[in-house]
């Protein structure tokens, strides 16, 4: 648990510093993302972005278990 803990914020560290390329990537905006903007109603649904997390975090998840 220790080790976890300590990864994933080491991740959410080097994700702050790198935060100025990572806004510039068309992540949210990707073909697929659902967005909706009406007057007083906004949605998003961000489908293509959450499969690539998905597929990143699995592959992650892989290559720790290894």
């Amino acid at each position: 648990m220790q080790r976890t803990l300590i990864v994933l914020g080491l991740a959410i560290a080097a994700a702050g510093l790198l935060w100025p390329w990572l806004s510039k990537l068309p992540f949210g905006r990707l073909p697929g993302d659902i967005v909706v903007d009406r007057p007083g109603f906004k949605l998003f649904a961000p489908f293509t972005s959450m499969i690539l997390v998905s597929l990143l975090l699995s592959l992650i998840a892989w290559l720790l278990r290894r």
